[in-house]
């Protein structure tokens, strides 16, 4: 295993679709399915992981959680939850114990340089030691029901926002609000903007579940001064489009390829945590 003495490194790949789901959404996935389908690959130098002599240690440095850190905080805008930390941490350790499996398994021939593909290498010779169970219609439509958040379509809301330039003050935002309810144009002191079919989960990312819950309580055509994250924004809310239960038949083969996709990466989140037990981790806090 290389000793590289770099600067540790972390790095968070985005998969194209990362973007239309919010975090809590990945905290309920298996982790190891985050390295098997991209959403997020997290990845260390050889610096922590070469920190113990010993190949069956790994060490966890305070580097680990600060990078992590600062990369959630860039991609979100807030620092992560404890719970979404440790989310963080387990993806990096899934990946470092298939990376010293890789090394194990000499499948790092040609990749030295390449971490990820040593992952990737390690991940497919635990794919070849995975069986999927049998299924029928009924194990599927039971599945079918307990995820049906995937599938049923969510309220959607249309609305405008006003937004002021320089003096967004709560003094300036009530203000324009009232003048926008007594005929002035929506566009006469700030940018229009128009959001069409926005549903929940963005607007509890995007504003904040205040937001949310005032926006669904609001009267259609009206202006109001809702509160935000970042404040009082004038919003005036055009429709909402009741929710709509999905139906099982038209959605068979969608439904048996996820519960696959989750079988499956189940199998691997377990695989690899059985993995993992050869090891002893250890957490090396951050000094006061």
């Amino acid at each position: 295993m290389s000793t590289d003495l770099a600067s540790p490194h972390l790095r968070v790949r985005a998969a194209a679709a990362a973007g239309s789901s919010s975090w809590p959404e990945w905290l309920k996935e298996p982790l190891l399915h985050f390295v098997v389908l991209g959403a997020l690959v997290f990845v260390a130098d050889h610096f922590i992981a070469g920190r113990a002599n010993d190949p069956h240690t790994i060490v966890v440095g305070p580097e680990v959680d600060q990078e992590a850190r600062q990369l959630f905080k860039g991609s979100r805008g807030r620092d992560p939850s404890a719970e979404e930390m440790a989310a963080l941490r387990q993806v990096w350790l899934d990946n470092e114990v298939l990376y010293r499996e890789g090394l194990a398994l000499q499948v790092d021939r040609g990749d030295t340089a390449i971490r990820e593909r040593v992952i990737f290498k390690a991940l497919s010779v635990v794919d070849a030691n995975t069986k999927l169970p049998p299924v029928d219609d009924k194990i599927l439509r039971a599945w079918f029901e307990k995820n049906r958040v995937k599938y049923d379509e969510p309220a959607r809301y249309d609305f405008q926002e006003a937004v002021l330039g320089a003096d967004n003050s709560e003094r300036a935002v009530r203000s324009f609000v009232e003048s926008l309810n007594n005929g002035t144009p929506g566009d006469a002191k700030a940018g229009l903007q128009i959001f069409k079919g926005r549903p929940l989960s963005n607007l509890l990312t995007s504003y904040g579940p205040e937001f949310a819950k005032a926006l669904e309580q609001a009267t259609p055509g009206e202006w109001r001064a809702l509160p935000t994250r970042s404040g009082l924004r004038a919003i005036r809310l055009e429709a909402i489009t009741p929710p709509k239960q999905a139906a099982y038949e038209p959605l068979r083969n969608v439904v048996r390829q996820d519960w696959t996709d989750a079988v499956m990466s189940d199998q691997r989140t377990a695989a690899v945590r059985t993995l993992a037990k050869k090891y002893t981790i250890k957490i090396e806090a951050a000094q006061p």
